[in-house]
């Protein structure tokens, strides 16, 4: 079993990097090579900005390449939940922005020739308790009233040609989700804006961030560059001087693993919609196919952060529960094994805008695929003047009662939910 993504395993490699010491002058950094950064960085560069990309590792090695392949619209909140929070108004607005993300994806994909596998697979949320299924049917109506009118409500019986297994009660289908392999996605975008005249620097982390004049300097172990504007889009990160979203972002782990490639006949007995897929639980699970036919299975599993102990541990978690939806699988050897950091808000929305001159979008929380492409260009816009692109502007964003980066609390929170999974 190998302790890394299957998607960054499976990727070509990066192999435009701007060689050489980080300096001189740019229009644009952007702090971050994940998906956030990388789309906006390609389209800043398509638009003639001189552009500088910092990230502290490689690209897409965080969160953009450690998550399930899963390209869902749709919000993190029941909708008729969301109308509550937001308005009706401002949610069905956000909804239409996540609809709209999954179109970003796949438009950038086939404008740049990626061949990542992007496919409209559609999304099936799966009740895992019977009354779980009633809670589904008043969502959905909610959803199709106000939002979603392609939204379908799937029965149990209708759930036998969905996925081979009988733990579940009844599912909504959301046709407009995708899946894609996100590694070689990022690589792709990376390449592209490369082509387009980015210079992507790896293994550079920020170290400074400091504004004079109305000029940013940003220092890096590899050197300093100077910039008329920013755009941090760093997520989960816990390192560099960006201390004020920390406070407003939890990092909480999530954990993967991915079988071998199971015979065709297998995968079309397990999942023979071939759809991305979601649980009910508090602490659920979502899964899906891979382009090779693996199981691509993964969850919170355990409320911590990750690390190679922390994500084999969590592993075991995920290979059980795996095993418990798909007893067919009770023999099949997992390849993969990995863990990466969602970047939470407190109430799952994410956040984009400006902050004392630095403009920012992070906090997709667990929602981040499609959203982070989509907010990279609509930040892309919003840098270059437009004042109407940004969907997520003028949300408040508070910061967490003593929370200042590490998530001590996590251990908590998992009892609180393993407690409302049992009651609920």
């Amino acid at each position: 079993m190998r302790l890394e993504p299957y998607w960054l395993a499976t990727a070509p490699p990066f192999t435009a990097a701007a060689p050489g010491p980080v300096g001189g002058r740019a229009d644009v950094v952007v702090i971050g090579g994940g998906f956030t950064g990388l789309s906006a960085a390609l389209a800043l560069a398509k638009a003639g900005a001189e552009v500088v990309v910092l990230e502290a590792g490689r690209v897409a090695g965080e969160a953009s390449g450690r998550n399930g392949g899963h390209c869902n619209n749709g919000l993190a909140h029941d909708f008729a939940a969301a109308e509550a929070m937001l308005g009706a108004e401002r949610a069905l607005a956000l909804y239409r922005a996540f609809d709209a993300a999954v179109d970003t994806v796949e438009a950038i994909a086939a404008e740049e020739g990626i061949a990542c596998d992007f496919r409209r697979s559609g999304k099936i949320k799966l009740a895992a308790k019977p009354e779980h299924a009633a809670k589904l049917a008043k969502s959905h109506a909610a959803l199709v009233r106000a939002a979603d009118p392609e939204a379908r409500l799937l029965s149990r019986a209708d759930l036998a040609a969905e996925i081979g297994s009988d733990a579940f009660h009844g599912a909504i289908l959301h046709p407009k989700s995708a899946m894609l392999h996100v590694g070689r996605f990022a690589v792709g975008l990376a390449e592209a804006a490369a082509r387009n005249g980015a210079r992507i620097h790896e293994d550079a982390l920020v170290t400074e961030l400091a504004r004079s004049a109305g000029r940013w300097r940003v220092a890096t172990r590899r050197g300093t560059v100077e910039a008329k504007q920013v755009l941090a889009a760093t997520g989960a990160s816990l390192r560099g001087p960006l201390g004020w979203f920390r406070r407003r972002i939890v990092p909480v782990g999530s954990f993967i693993v991915a079988t071998e490639p199971l015979p065709r006949a297998l995968a079309d007995r397990i999942m023979p919609g071939r759809r991305t897929a979601t649980t009910t639980r508090t602490i659920g699970n979502y899964f899906r196919m891979s382009p090779d036919d693996r199981l691509i299975f993964g969850g919170r599993a355990r409320f911590a952060m990750s690390n190679p102990q922390s994500d084999q541990r969590s592993g075991r978690i995920l290979e059980a529960g795996m095993r418990s939806i798909f007893p067919e699988l009770a023999a099949t050897r997992i390849d993969y094994c990995w863990g990466g950091l969602v970047d939470m808000t407190a109430d799952r929305f994410p956040r984009a805008g400006e902050r004392d001159g630095l403009h920012y979008a992070m906090g997709y929380s667990g929602h981040g695929v499609q959203m982070s492409v989509h907010m990279g260009r609509m930040m892309a816009r919003t840098m270059a003047g437009d004042r109407d692109a940004n969907p997520l502007a003028g949300l408040d964003w508070p910061a967490i009662r003593g929370h200042y980066g590490r998530p001590w609390f996590l251990p908590l929170v998992g009892l609180w939910y393993r407690l409302q999974d049992r009651l609920h």
